[in-house]
Order: structure tokens, then sequence, then C-alpha cells
């Protein structure tokens, strides 16, 4: 019988707790925003991980972007804390890139409560 999700599936689904997990408790780092860890993209090889996230405290599009930067300067030490929270014997390079996701979400949320009620569609 063949499983439902692959290997890359289940390891990418635990970096992603796992990545939760130490952002908010060991990267001691002031600079460091409320970052939320949307989505895990790993290589079949497991070598390279996209790592999506959100920064929900950013102002501006120039905050997201430092906030990105700086995981990214940070990557070897989450690399390294991630390492030792997984039971693997090699861990992916960590790549992170901004996920605009949750900033489109409020935009199209937005646009709809302008919309004035007679154009809705009668909800029953």
């Amino acid at each position: 019988m063949a499983r439902e999700f692959g290997r890359s599936d289940r390891v990418s689904s635990q970096m992603q707790k796992e990545l939760a997990y130490v952002l908010q408790r060991d990267i001691a780092d002031p600079r460091l925003g409320f970052i939320t860890i949307n989505d895990v993209e790993l290589t079949k090889d497991l070598a390279y991980a996209k790592i999506y996230v959100t920064v929900l405290n950013a102002q501006d599009e120039g905050e997201k972007k430092k906030q990105v930067k700086l995981l990214n300067e940070l990557a070897p030490q989450i690399r390294h804390f991630v390492a030792k929270r997984m039971k693997l014997r090699h861990i992916s390079e960590f790549h992170f890139y901004y996920d605009n996701s949750f900033d489109t979400g409020m935009k199209i949320d937005a646009l709809l409560k302008e919309l004035p009620k007679s154009s809705m569609p009668n909800e029953e």
C-alpha cells in the first residue's frame, strides 16, 4: 500500500512546526518581529528548503524585506536549532522568502467591505 504523502511532504510539515518553535523560543534577536511560517517546500533530496514567511507587525515593504534579509542572515543559527530538534542525518539549507498571500487577502477583504450592500448577492 502506497503512502498518502511522500517523505519530503512529511519532513516539510514537521520542519514547519520546528521552525515556528525555534523562532518563538530559541532565537533571541530583538530585531526580529512577529514571524509566521506559512509553508516549507523541500527539494526531493531534502537538501534545500524554501521557507515562506509572513511578518505581521511590519508596516511597509521595506520593513518586510529587512525582516526576510535578517532571517536569511540568521539561517545558519536557525538551522542549527532545528537540526537539534529533528531526527535527520542531514538538515536542509534554509532560504527564507516573504509570502504576500496574507497581504493580498487583506486587500481583497478591504475591497469587499467597500462594496455597497446592494451589489452583494442575497444570502439565504
